[in-house]
């Protein structure tokens, strides 16, 4: 691999284990000189490894001058040192030695997660610095899923690195007795980050599998500790498993494709295994949380047609609404029920829910009227859609509807 390609994917892959290991060393509060660190050691690669040649080893030379430019930057900065060394820990920042190896680098992520998750902290912050810190993604990049623009991104950044400082959450994880209660931060922020991917509000990006993806390591990095393998976690990465299986058929090509126009054969069925895996393991223990329900029904939503699929899909979105209701979760259910039992039962119920500002509430009512046979209504819905989209796919998809029904 070339160095233009090997930087940048070595930076998705090492930047958060970077940040995380500097800032176990020498304190939360050190988050901005750990950025600055890592960002240095990235800028002296790309200028290094063309001229020298790529180290055989990458990501330990990344490592090493990391290490290296922390301990100067500080030895350099007596005043700042001076300043700042009181509140250390007496194992943080004395030492001249930062470990690197794999146990160290999954400890240190495990504590960062906990921390960028804590509960007193606003989810806006949560995902902006989840995003930022422990998927390493740009500020441009951000600020495009945000539909914002990068001084708008910084401004929430800072003030979210603020309030880990003055709140003075430390790089720690929570005790045996907390950390099933704490866990529940931190699979809300990355069951919302890996929303923010799969539903983007970006205009010209309906999928980011790249946000998605970033959600699925971090459910993974949970489930290679001891100490935060619960069923839960399983069933939120089971849940991902499946959406992210269908991931090709979604989007072909510049096409928004709904669910019930995707091509079967598109789906990928490794993924749909590795799902059907992580779902087992998620039925140990005796509470049953909304990601068993969420991944249940997208597990039926991979199958094949069966007699008894959308009965089962039905039954498990009314759990579902009786545990957690969203009117989302309310809207998808309409669409099982049509299957299930009628499409004008189901156009009864979602009449009911009136989310007329969504557009995908026009799309699938526009739907529940083709299976009634009402193309004027159906008509008129997508028009409303197309009317409430900001997404360039979307209303390519509208439109290409539309002219269907001509």
């Amino acid at each position: 691999m070339s160095t233009p390609d090997l930087i940048p994917s070595l930076y998705r892959a090492e930047y958060s284990k970077m940040i995380a290991v500097l800032c176990r060393n020498f304190g939360l509060d050190q988050l901005g000189l750990a950025e600055d660190i890592v960002a240095d050691t990235f800028l002296q690669a790309s200028e290094q490894w063309p001229v020298q040649g790529i180290p055989e080893q990458p990501a330990a030379w990344l490592y090493t001058v990391a290490k290296n430019r922390t301990l100067d930057y500080l030895r350099r900065q007596k005043t700042r040192r001076d300043k700042v060394e009181p509140n250390w820990k007496a194992d943080q920042g004395q030492s001249q030695d930062i470990a690197w190896d794999a146990s160290v680098i999954q400890d240190s992520q495990l504590r960062m997660i906990f921390a960028i998750c804590h509960p007193s902290l606003p989810p806006e912050s949560q995902i902006v610095l989840a995003l930022r810190i422990l998927g390493g993604f740009g500020i441009e990049e951000i600020a495009a899923a945000f539909l914002s623009n990068k001084a708008a991104i910084n401004k929430r950044l800072y003030r979210a690195k603020s309030s880990l400082r003055e709140q003075n959450i430390e790089l720690d994880l929570p005790d045996e007795r907390e950390i099933s209660q704490r866990l529940e931060s931190v699979l809300t922020t990355i069951y919302l980050l890996f929303n923010e991917g799969y539903y983007s509000a970006s205009p010209n990006q309906s999928l980011r599998q790249d946000f998605c993806l970033e959600a699925m390591r971090l459910a993974i990095c949970l489930t290679e500790d001891a100490r935060t393998q619960m069923p839960k976690v399983y069933a939120l990465l089971s849940l991902m498993c499946f959406h992210a299986s269908r991931f090709e058929a979604r989007k072909v090509g510049e096409e928004w494709v709904l669910y019930w126009d995707q091509d079967r054969n598109l789906w990928n069925r490794g993924l749909i295994r590795k799902g059907e895996q992580y779902l087992n393991l998620s039925s140990t223990g005796e509470k049953l949380s909304k990601y068993h329900l969420e991944a249940a029904i997208a597990y039926w939503h991979t199958q094949e047609e069966d007699p008894e699929k959308w009965e089962n899909i039905l039954q498990l979105y009314n759990y579902l609404l009786q545990v957690e209701y969203s009117p989302v979760a309310a809207l998808n259910r309409t669409y099982a029920l049509a299957l299930a039992n009628s499409p004008k039962e189901a156009l009864t119920e979602a009449k009911k829910l009136a989310l007329d500002k969504l557009p995908l509430y026009h799309c699938l009512l526009a739907e529940l009227y083709l299976m009634t046979e009402a193309v004027p209504l159906a008509q008129e819905h997508l028009k409303k859609a197309l009317l409430l989209t900001a997404s360039t796919a979307e209303q390519q998809l509208i439109k290409k509807k539309l002219q269907q029904l001509v």
